[in-house]
């Protein structure tokens, strides 16, 4: 219990006798360690608070501890105010003594952590690298832009080779029939008319047996350049194998069909004619889409005629007769 007494004891000599009780000195030294005291607690508060809110920092302990050493070092000056008139010595040396553990404590670990704080990147460090990134962003960037142009080129050679005929450059056969359902459904659904045409070469089997393959090539890119000068832009052209071609007319009557199909036989004659591959013409059957029809019952109208034409003897015209 004595030292327990002692420990509390406030009865030593106060400070304010050294300062001869005079109000001049009492304000100055009272009035610093009171607005020392005030800033001393103020920034522990700031440091806690600032921990709790950046869970990102890496040396936060570091930011606790200069928290605690300032509070002693508040703790103080607060005591050396109520010293002024009370001499609480034995309190005021333990806090000077925590004060001095907690100070040492920080100086050792502060420079424990020193050489992580030297490691830390500079601002112009950071704003090299920033560059840097924003360099590399750029060029993967570009590099990305330079792939996404080479996949769509490359996507519409895929497309362009699922959807056309490689020898002829038309439509192959999967398109030139997908676009016939398509033009089926709208005649359909707007009761507007719609034509096709079926064509064969005439006597290309021959063309083959007596001239060869190549030769037989050339004949059939000949006759698909003449019947793509001839059909409009709205018609669709293909072929739909060997020496037979599909012609899909939207929008067209079966008169209009036919005329258009003998300005392709006659050019196609006229170009046989003038050209130096082997002689051979195309007969063409004609059928006008009705509302009982399906894309195979047209195609089997029009094959029909096709059939009719080579029957009469090839190089002409023959139309599904009206119903």
């Amino acid at each position: 219990m004595g030292l327990v007494n002692d420990f509390l004891n406030g009865d030593f000599m106060p400070h304010g006798h050294c300062l001869l009780w005079r109000t001049d000195l009492l304000i100055l030294h009272v009035g610093g360690d009171i607005l020392t005291f005030v800033a001393y607690m103020l920034i522990p508060i700031a440091l806690i608070r600032l921990v709790r809110a950046r869970d990102d920092l890496h040396f936060g302990w570091i930011f606790l501890m200069f928290a605690g050493f300032i509070f002693f070092c508040g703790a103080t000056h607060l005591l050396g105010v109520i010293n002024v008139w009370h001499g609480y010595y034995y309190i005021h040396g333990v806090v000077k003594s925590l004060t001095g553990l907690i100070s040492i404590t920080t100086a050792v670990l502060l420079w424990y952590m020193l050489p992580y704080a030297i490691n830390l990147p500079s601002k112009r460090q950071l704003q090299s690298k920033i560059i840097q990134l924003t360099e590399v962003e750029k060029q993967l960037a570009e590099s990305n832009l330079r792939l996404e142009v080479e996949v769509s080129k490359r996507t519409a050679q895929l497309e362009k080779m699922a959807t056309t005929d490689e020898l002829t450059g038309l439509f192959n056969r999967r398109e030139i029939l997908r676009l016939l359902a398509l033009e089926i459904s709208r005649s359909t659904r707007q009761q507007s008319t719609l034509s096709i045409m079926m064509l064969d070469l005439d006597d290309f089997k021959a063309i083959n047996d007596n001239y060869g393959h190549l030769t037989g090539d050339q004949t059939l890119k000949h006759a698909a350049e003449c019947f793509s000068r001839i059909v409009r832009k709205t018609d669709f052209i293909g072929r739909i194998g060997g020496e037979e071609f599909l012609i899909v007319l939207p929008d067209t009557p079966a008169t209009s069909a036919v005329a258009l199909a003998e300005r392709i036989r006659e050019a196609k004659q006229c170009a046989t004619e003038q050209s130096t591959i082997p002689a051979c013409t195309v007969s063409i059957g004609v059928a006008q889409c009705v509302a009982t029809d399906d894309q195979q019952s047209l195609i089997q109208r029009a094959d029909e005629c096709l059939y009719q034409a080579k029957a009469a003897g090839r190089n002409c015209v023959r139309q599904v007769a009206q119903q």
